[in-house]
């Protein structure tokens, strides 16, 4: 009996999700076959608290612990899309909160490593990686606006808080060719989300895509504002 609801389940999420991807981002524009898939596949309910999952596929933002949330599905698409991961690009997402993100990264790329700075939603999402056998993710907790620890280059570089500037750190890690992509923008104010590319003799290209709404960029060593 048991089998038959989890059964059941599985088939409504599978339905659900199908419909956020067909209305809420390909309904939207986004285009990229490789980024529509992978949302398909990654159950978001699964990266959620119980008491949220009935809002897993809705077209908002949902909270997650620490005050932190896990971003709007077409936000997350839209990043994705305009980061162009290819199958052998090694990607570094900061801010990785539940997990979600770097789940989908996951399937996108060949290697992903992802910075969360509350120990908490660290070992949260490490479990749900691991349910969904996500073998080629790294997440360990750390300040993200220091880069990766073990430093090297990325091709893909996404961060999911906004801050005022992009971290001269990350962008020493992008590599020739590499994207990045964050919110800028006061967290109280209007953000945009940006795609910085490392162009021919390391010169930088910025480019504005939308609007959008993030928590704030916060270094390990930085206070809390009270």
């Amino acid at each position: 009996m048991r089998a038959v609801k989890e059964s059941k389940r599985s088939r409504r999420s599978r339905f659900l999700r199908d419909a956020m991807v067909d209305v809420q981002i390909a309904g939207r524009g986004i285009r990229s076959r490789r980024v529509l898939l992978a949302m398909r596949q990654v159950p978001r309910e699964i990266f959620l608290d119980r008491r949220f999952a009935d809002a897993a596929y809705e077209d908002s933002a949902v909270p997650i612990p620490k005050g932190q949330t896990i971003s709007q599905p077409y936000i997350v698409a839209r990043m994705l899309e305009a980061a162009a991961i290819a199958k052998s690009d090694r990607v570094l997402e900061i801010g990785a909160g539940s997990g979600y993100l770097a789940a989908l990264a996951a399937k996108l790329g060949r290697e992903v490593c992802a910075l969360e700075r509350h120990e908490a939603l660290v070992q949260r999402a490490r479990s749900r990686l691991r349910h969904l056998g996500c073998r080629n993710v790294d997440l360990r907790q750390g300040d993200g606006t220091a880069g990766w620890p073990d430093g090297g280059e990325f091709d893909v570089i996404v961060v999911s808080a906004a801050g005022a500037q992009i971290p001269a750190a990350l962008k020493a890690q992008l590599a020739p060719s590499g994207r990045l992509l964050i919110p800028l923008g006061d967290p109280d104010d209007v953000q945009w989300l940006t795609k910085l590319t490392r162009g021919p003799e390391g010169r930088f290209v910025e480019d504005r895509i939308e609007e959008v709404r993030f928590v704030p960029l916060v270094s390990c060593g930085e206070p809390r504002k009270p």
